[in-house]
């Protein structure tokens, strides 16, 4: 283990997903914005540890590692905590289980990829992904109407939009894959003819 600070960071982030389990045991406005305070700790921390990471040159190949998977261990948490949550409204089970689907499936192509020695890096999608389902869940983890917002019904909007462009990177991901794996067609050698 390197024990470098944007790791060091990123291992506080991974902390922070039992603590937010913990939280959304427990329904109503203290809860909520307690929950939505660790929630909003953990995106600070994963735009720290990248910036750290670049400027001082101190990423490792077990951040590159450790880095995306604490991002969706955070992420897929709270949103498996809120379709599962007594209060109403909630988050539709069905809507979590596609996004739950879509990372499994990209981990799954990231770790054959990896075994075959080759490198697919994320996309740009990947990124407006996570910032679209970071936004969303921050909103319905608040929950509650303060200053005029429907933080849900805002949750909602943006994690509908997250979703949308979930499926799409998704398959973008799997069609870079496919094509990395595809045989390439041998050139044969022009065949010679006896005269």
């Amino acid at each position: 283990m390197t024990w470098t600070t944007p790791n060091v960071i990123t291992l506080l982030r991974f902390a922070s997903a039992p603590l937010l389990v913990y939280l959304l045991l427990y329904t109503g406005p203290l809860a909520a914005a307690l929950a939505a305070g660790v929630f909003f700790f953990a995106t600070i921390s994963d735009f720290l540890d990248g910036y750290i990471a670049r400027s001082y040159g101190s990423g490792t190949t077990l951040g590159k590692f450790l880095d995306p998977l604490a991002d969706k261990v955070v992420v897929l948490s709270a949103l498996i905590m809120l379709a599962g949550m007594p209060r109403m409204p909630r988050v539709p089970a069905w809507l979590v289980a596609i996004l739950v689907a879509r990372e499994i499936m990209v981990t799954g192509l990231r770790a054959i990829a990896a075994a075959e020695g080759m490198v697919v890096g994320a996309e740009e999608l990947g990124k407006y992904k996570m910032v679209l389902q970071s936004m969303a869940v921050q909103g319905l983890l608040i929950h509650y109407t303060y200053l005029h917002v429907n933080f849900f019904a805002a949750g909602m909007f943006l994690l509908w939009i997250a979703m949308a462009v979930s499926i799409w990177s998704g398959a973008d991901y799997f069609i870079r894959v496919v094509r990395v794996f595809r045989p390439r067609p041998q050139a044969f050698p022009p065949k010679r003819i006896a005269l």
